[in-house]
């Protein structure tokens, strides 16, 4: 059977990978986006975007959508217990963005989604996963296969997902944004080099009351983190580092709309969350009425030894992760989306292509040896506060930004980036 034909295939359609298939429709280039869930997100998993991930969406004209479904903050303040130890102000003369913009993800994913079909007329092809690649010297042949529910059993029924389909898709390029157990990845044995720290979070989005939080709090123990995140509406999170946990394997984000539970569990979630909070954060008093729902994750810290290979590359988690704090991952991701993207839509034939991509892949390494602390990292000097140097390690990751960004907020605490 004659393969179809797409300029670029965007494998997974989470933030990054519609992101990527956004930049590519604004060049004017035909993208096919696939992803193995059924939909986009059902859930509001933690999504802070950065003050250049806001100029993107700017240039894509969707700023003003996302801010409606967003709320911003001016500050992320650094606690240890009641005491406020440091603070980070967006709000800088000069500021093109004087804030952080906390958005829900699955707020954020439908907002995208509907963008991408609008421009392209093409839906994002969801229950399509890819199994295999083969690269070539001037395209990609990818195997598809479509995914379809079914009932199986008699005495317990049960569903399970079969394939329905299944065809070959030529492209010019692939675009891995498939996450971090990323299937374009192991296809392309790319190995990930991996860092120290890897942590286990507990998160949980409540109602409360109303307020008028317009900053991200950041929770220091001596051997935790934990963060606070005022939601739109009358909603926060809070994500806890866990203590001593031992998780198996980095388990998938659950995208059912609702959370099986009854009220004697959410009743013990409720008490558990606010007796921890309180432990935490003496000075956290809202009121927690309600869990929407609550979700534990492993963090890995990494870093892929190559972001590609030929006509086959990465971005976002699918290529590197660290802690969730600054949600740095998935910020880069977008950087990394738009630089992919803009080299083929200038080159998308020429030698030219190989050569930018190629000081795409090392200017990247070298970012993500810096961010992960394996180069450089944050270096104190003479007016640094001490409680400040003494966890310029762990501040590293808690900074919402990179490059540029990175080194403005971390010179607010007397820091450098080494």
């Amino acid at each position: 059977m004659k393969a179809k034909e797409t300029d670029v295939l965007v494998v997974g359609a989470g933030p990054v990978g519609l992101m990527a298939g956004l930049f590519l429709a604004q060049a004017g280039v035909k993208a096919t986006v696939v992803d193995r869930e059924m939909g986009p997100t059902v859930r509001s998993y933690a999504c802070a975007l950065h003050t250049r991930s806001l100029k993107y969406l700017q240039q894509l004209g969707l700023l003003e959508a996302v801010i409606a479904v967003g709320r911003k903050v001016s500050k992320v303040a650094f606690y240890e217990q009641d005491l406020r130890r440091a603070e980070l102000n967006f709000a800088e003369p000069g500021s093109e963005f004087p804030y952080m913009l906390l958005v829900p993800q699955d707020a954020f994913e439908q907002v995208l989604e509907s963008a991408l079909v609008t421009q392209t007329g093409r839906p994002v092809l969801w229950n399509h996963r890819l199994t295999d690649l083969q690269p070539g010297d001037d395209s990609v042949i990818s195997t598809i296969e479509e995914l379809t529910g079914t009932s199986m059993g008699y005495t317990i029924p049960h569903w399970e997902t079969v394939v329905k389909a299944r065809f070959s898709l030529r492209s010019k390029l692939v675009i891995g944004a498939d996450g971090h157990n990323s299937l374009v990845r192991q296809q392309l044995h790319i190995e990930p080099v991996r860092a120290p720290g890897r942590q286990a979070f507990a998160a949980y989005e409540f109602l409360t009351d109303d307020h008028d939080y317009d900053e991200v709090r950041v929770v220091m123990a001596p051997e935790s983190t934990s963060v606070l995140w005022p939601l739109p509406g009358n909603k926060c999170r809070w994500t806890f580092q866990l203590l001593h946990s031992e998780v198996a394997e980095f388990p998938g984000k659950e995208r059912k709309a609702i959370r099986l539970s009854d009220e004697a569990t959410d009743q013990k979630i409720r008490a558990f969350v606010q007796e921890l909070a309180r432990k935490r954060a003496p000075w956290f008093n809202l009121p927690i009425k309600g869990i929407s729902w609550c979700s534990e994750v492993v963090f890995e810290h990494f870093c892929v030894k190559t972001f590609g290979i030929d006509r086959c590359w990465l971005a976002g988690d699918a290529a590197h992760q660290t802690g969730p704090v600054g949600v740095q991952s998935m910020n880069a991701g977008f950087s990394e989306a738009q630089a992919i993207s803009a080299a083929f839509a200038q080159n998308p034939s020429a030698s030219g292509l190989s050569s930018r991509l190629q000081e795409f892949n090392q200017a990247n390494l070298a970012r993500w040896q810096q961010l992960l602390g394996l180069t450089g990292g944050l270096k104190s000097g003479p007016k640094t506060d001490l409680w400040i140097k003494d966890r310029s390690q762990r501040l590293l990751e808690s900074l919402p930004a990179t490059d540029a960004a990175l080194e403005r907020l971390a010179a607010q605490l007397q820091l450098q980036l080494g």
